[in-house]
């Protein structure tokens, strides 16, 4: 079956949703697809103080708040789901977020599990768990950033049946963009990170991020990988039931060769 999916890597202003909605609209304008990923803090920006100084910028999961309901408007113009991330408003707490938007409006949402160094001042540790939803008969789960570094995250995802990864991400080390192949080959997954590119800077914090947003499949092969500092989108076409087959061969299942029993710690 052909299953359209699209990533957009761009620079999120900080403390401007306003703005970061605009780009969003320009960049994405005249896209159709049943998938599109942002990249993480998609609202907001990266770089705050505290947790004050980000809530104003933060809004709740209900889709009523401004840039959330500006993407359900956009999913209806794309006919398919957006999967962005966001800083996440509940009570007193904040979240670094993703959440899945159709046409209809929110289907779900993940609370990042990992927070990552200058998170930890900001956001509450994630409790959603991993999620996977369905749309347009393929299973699609969501993790952010950080969460790829610790190899369960996507594993729980493929183990509740995900065939795709939507891996929005504001990434800094070097590091994730080779690893997800990893991850795709031990779980037999599509991945799909969508990072940002750009600097911020912010007192004696500077961070530089890489870009270089890419596709991955069940093989570990690269169907795409972007530039390190250029706003790009990229729209491909895929087989979602590639990834429902986990033989590598004749005699080997990935997931039925597991042996959970083995794996307690002594």
């Amino acid at each position: 079956m052909d299953f359209t999916i699209a990533l957009l890597q761009f620079k999120p202003t900080r403390k401007s949703v306003e703005k970061n909605i605009q780009i969003i609209h320009q960049a994405l304008e005249g896209i159709k697809a049943d998938l599109i990923v942002l990249p993480e803090l998609s609202n907001s920006g990266y770089l705050y103080k505290n947790a004050e100084d980000l809530k104003s910028f933060s809004e709740g999961n209900d889709g009523h708040g401004p840039f959330l309901r500006a993407l359900i408007d956009l999913a209806k113009t794309i006919n398919g789901v957006i999967v962005t991330g966001y800083a996440e408003k509940e009570g007193s707490y904040l979240y670094n977020s993703a959440i899945a938007l159709s046409p209809q409006g929110p289907i779900t949402n993940y609370r990042k599990t990992h927070l990552f160094d200058h998170e930890k001042m900001l956001f509450h540790p994630g409790d959603s768990g991993f999620k996977v939803f369905d749309w347009n008969n393929t299973k699609i789960g969501m993790m952010i950033c950080f969460d790829w570094i610790f190899p369960e995250a996507c594993r729980c995802l493929a183990l509740e049946g995900a065939q795709i990864i939507a891996h929005p991400a504001n990434l800094v080390l070097p590091y994730c963009q080779n690893a997800m192949v990893t991850r795709s080959i031990e779980n037999r997954v599509f991945t799909i990170t969508a990072n940002r590119i750009g600097t911020e800077k912010l007192d004696d914090m500077r961070l530089s991020f890489t870009g270089t947003s890419q596709v991955t499949d069940p093989s570990g092969a690269i169907r795409y990988r972007g530039p390190k500092e250029k706003v790009t989108v990229h729209v491909l076409t895929i087989d979602p039931n590639d990834a429902l087959d986990k033989n590598l061969n004749p005699q080997n299942d990935l997931f039925e060769d597991r042996r959970p029993e083995m794996y307690q710690l002594v």
